[in-house]
């Protein structure tokens, strides 16, 4: 199901004027497309970036670089196992990937912050509103050639209030770009339900209601009747154009994984993980710039589902082997082998990972806690399949080869998109960095 829904905000005379404009100007991308229309870059190498941000720091000793020769309190308690890469091991909780990792480049030498924060999706620290983007914010600002929106952030659907709202927080937007090149958002269920929360607007309003064009006009022109002259006054003609791309389905298509059929719904997994990422991949099929896919709306292991981060300070081992790595390991594979069926991988770049991993030793109480190397995935879009870049120690703690850092990460999917060192001077962004060696 696709839900349009009801987003409303009323005061005593109706549906305000605030709510509104904001209901309207949370259609960035219809402004950019009736604004002109970007023209790829040379040099550009993939048409989209699925980036899965696996908040809460997963345990790389414990997925993708083992350790079997490593001190006692170090050791996974899970066994190594062989990759369809030469000398490439994965441990045992990560079966289906380890048997794909011909698609797969291995990023072993990441040096992140260590903390909770978004660094790794901006590439800086900087804060307030001079702060850097997210990396799909400046995707977004260079490429807004469609009527789809070209940054999508696709989280779980709760309704649950608690946990760290991962998608209201600063990193996971344009900063000083402006709101134009924002995310839009999306939230998506185990059950294939998708809600657009930001087009809201209207009671009982379902795609199939859209394509009913005089009842979609008939209710915009009553919800307009609400609003005082002040408010109509102040919508200016992009708010206008920005309504208007609600009178047609097709740009919602997209988003409606009914559209697909129930053994590729069981082949990603019926968890809000998998769910997701069969739409990020129905999205950068319809040609979606950037989308970002979110494990968890929260870093804690609190509970299996939306707030399931990969924070596994306790009984850690437990966590991963009944919830975090079977559902990464079926959902990733899907995506994978779907992208490969359909010819999409070697245009669309997709990366992996969370903004830190965790320590060598085992703490007291079953899990490891926040250290700052870790281990991305990338595949597709520029790369070739079947590599490890990177060594880590011979406990995992610290990088042995030249260590990676979260500018590098933006720096390299700007250059996959044809953003290349101009045209990242030009907009002031990511300064200073340099693509990773060889990954392209």
């Amino acid at each position: 199901m696709l839900e349009i829904g009801s987003f409303r905000s009323r005061a005593c005379q109706g549906v305000t004027r605030r709510s509104f404009v904001q209901a309207a100007a949370t259609v960035p991308w219809a402004l950019n497309t009736l604004a002109g229309r970007a023209t790829a870059a040379s040099g550009q190498r993939a048409k989209s970036v699925m980036m899965i941000w696996l908040w809460g720091g997963p345990s790389h000793i414990d997925t993708f670089d083992p350790k079997p020769e490593a001190d006692s309190h170090v050791r996974s308690p899970f066994q190594s196992i062989g990759t369809r890469t030469t000398g490439e091991h994965f441990t045992e909780l990560l079966p289906r990937l380890a048997n794909r990792s011909h698609h797969l480049t291995v990023l072993r030498s990441c040096r992140f912050s260590g903390n909770h924060d978004m660094l790794c999706l901006t590439g800086s620290r900087s804060r307030g509103a001079n702060r850097d983007p997210n990396f799909g914010s400046i995707v977004a600002q260079k490429h807004h050639d469609s009527s789809l929106p070209p940054f999508v952030s696709i989280a779980p659907q709760t309704t649950l209030s608690h946990g760290f709202q991962c998608i209201s927080s600063p990193g996971f937007d344009a900063g000083r770009l402006g709101a134009a090149y924002n995310p839009f958002i999306v939230r998506c269920s185990s059950e294939s339900e998708v809600q657009i929360p930001s087009l809201k607007l209207l009671d009982g309003l379902t795609p199939h209601r859209l394509s009913d064009r005089r009842l979609l006009l008939n209710q915009l022109d009553l919800l307009q009747r609400h609003l005082d002259s002040d408010a109509i006054n102040a919508l200016d003609k992009h708010h206008h154009n920005a309504y208007s791309l609600l009178t047609s389905s097709d740009a919602f298509r997209a988003f409606d994984l009914r559209q697909e059929s129930p053994r590729t719904h069981a082949a990603y997994g019926k968890t809000t993980f998998g769910q997701s990422m069969l739409l990020g991949r129905r999205l950068v099929e319809a040609g979606v710039p950037y989308v970002q896919v979110n494990w968890s709306l929260g870093v804690d292991g609190l509970e299996e589902g939306p707030l399931m981060g990969w924070d596994t300070h306790r009984n850690g081992f437990g966590q991963l082997m009944n919830y975090h790595c079977p559902v990464f390991d079926r959902a990733f594979s899907a995506l994978l082998d779907d992208l490969h069926e359909r010819g999409l991988l070697d245009q669309t770049l997709v990366v992996a990972t969370g903004e830190m991993g965790r320590t060598p030793e085992i703490n007291k109480i079953g899990g490891r806690d926040h250290w700052a190397t870790c281990s991305t995935l990338w595949a597709g879009g520029g790369t070739t399949g079947g590599r490890v870049i990177g060594k880590t120690d011979r406990n995992g703690g610290e990088p042995v080869s030249s260590p990676v850092s979260p500018l590098m990460v933006g720096t390299t999917i700007a250059e996959a998109m044809g953003i290349d060192s101009q045209a990242r001077a030009e907009l002031g962004v990511l300064r200073g960095g340099t693509v990773i060696e060889g990954m392209l």
